[in-house]
């Protein structure tokens, strides 16, 4: 019989909603505090594994489907089959981003659900490595892996944390590889770039953004942070404005690199301080770098292009006409805009794929197959690297951005609700369980 039939079979002919809410309320909810608590949990255990037992012996891989009935939906036992039928192999690693993704400050007062972590002690139970893929500081990422997947399965030696979004990986229980700072691959004329940045961006900030925004504490990455509720409207004021503070100082960064004249100023009219040599080639003078690394980074995105409008900072500028001498660099240096949260540069030889290539080397998975979990920008670049790998699938919550939202629904559609991270989790764990039947 076709595994589609006993997939069928399984969910026609048993409860297996009744098995699902025993098990949940088994590995979630143990109440251990009282005697007649545990007495309760002993008994539904009791009857999970009872229920369990007649699909053990009704099916030649008893096991695989008992398991199976416990732990996914029929839609997500489906998917799971379908994706078997695709890609024929199970997913070997998870590469998960944090906010927005794993939790949710809409659905699950911003702490990862407990069904999400269970799932994910599964997957580290079953040998499936962990990489925590964020552009959240270290020491954030830390803390709340330590208490919500336990130090035993941090420092287990099979879990990584990219943060910064690629600028270093940490991967416990590796030795020297431990810790790896990968900005300090970098040239020193783009460290010089992001050092001129950092120590300026809020000593050197209009008194409103000094007292309205916040940095994030990063080791290399620039990040303006609101000081209001993520999300409001205030928010999304100081950011719209911290956004064009941002590229402007990274516009005098720039030209302090290029050795051009530093008496300059962060704002100004149109640029007329261009000159043409005898080539007819642009010469950047004085203000001029400002408007042109504006009209760059608004070509790079719509987003971008948006707040500066919106601000009345957009120059009325060829971005095709950009000089080369600055292009070279504002090619390397990536600008985020993420709506009423932050304004950052980053260093675009510095992204969340080349963190995870890192971190998967660290922690031996040479033959990746990853299932790639992601909201953003960032996490869509990892999502085309295993695409284009043939090394991983991904999903994406349905509020992630357009671009990633997209990329999701051409490939294998798993989109889950706010909060709901969970249910891929178990979809790729029913995936993992068929997998062995091959």
């Amino acid at each position: 019989m076709e595994r589609y039939d006993l997939v069928y079979r399984l969910y026609d002919e048993y409860d297996t909603k009744t098995l699902r809410e025993y098990q949940e309320f088994v590995d979630v909810f143990p109440a251990v505090d009282s005697r007649v608590a545990l007495e309760h949990w002993q008994g539904v255990q009791e009857e999970l594994e009872e229920r369990k037992d007649e699909i053990r012996s009704d099916f030649a891989a008893g096991e695989t489907f008992a398991e199976i009935a416990a732990r996914a939906t029929r839609d997500q036992a489906f998917t799971a089959l379908d994706l078997d039928a695709k890609y024929g192999r199970a997913v070997n690693v998870l590469v998960l981003d944090v906010d927005e993704t794993l939790r949710s400050a809409g659905g699950t007062d911003n702490e990862i659900p407990r069904d999400t972590l269970h799932v994910l002690t599964e997957f580290h139970e079953a040998g499936v490595p962990i990489v925590i893929c964020t552009g959240q500081t270290l020491e954030n990422v830390k803390g709340f892996a330590i208490q919500g997947l336990g130090s035993e399965i941090v420092h287990s030696g099979d879990l990584s944390i990219v943060y910064e979004a690629g600028t270093g990986v940490f991967t416990p229980g590796h030795g020297a590889e431990t810790k790896q700072l990968l900005y300090e691959d970098l040239d020193a004329e783009i460290r010089d770039v992001f050092d001129d940045v950092r120590s300026r961006v809020l000593p050197g900030a209009p008194e409103n953004l000094r007292r309205g925004c916040h940095l994030q504490g990063n080791e290399f990455n620039v990040t303006m942070k609101p000081n209001y509720e993520t999300g409001s409207s205030k928010a999304r004021e100081i950011i719209d404005e911290a956004l064009v503070y941002l590229i402007d100082l990274l516009a005098d960064a720039v030209g302090t690199a290029l050795g051009l004249d530093d008496e300059r100023e962060t704002s100004g009219d149109d640029g007329e301080g261009d000159a043409s040599d005898a080539n007819g080639d642009i010469v950047l003078e004085g203000e001029a770098v400002r408007d042109w690394t504006r009209a760059f980074y608004a070509a790079q995105d719509p987003e971008i292009r948006g707040v500066l409008e919106g601000e009345a900072a957009y120059p009325d500028l060829d971005v095709d006409a950009v000089p080369e001498t600055l292009t070279e660099i504002l090619d390397r240096i990536d600008v985020a805009y993420y709506e009423a949260d932050a304004a950052e540069i980053g260093s675009l030889e510095l992204n969340k794929v080349v963190g995870v290539e890192r971190a998967l080397e660290v922690l031996g998975v040479g033959d990746p197959f990853a299932l790639v979990m992601g909201d953003s920008k960032s996490d869509l670049r990892v999502m085309q690297w295993v695409d284009e790998t043939d090394a991983g699938i991904a999903a994406a919550p349905e509020h992630a951005s357009r671009d990633t939202l997209e990329h999701v629904l051409e490939t294998d559609e798993l989109v889950f609700d706010q909060g709901k991270s969970v249910d891929v989790l178990q979809t790729i764990y029913a995936l993992n369980r068929l997998a062995r039947l091959e």
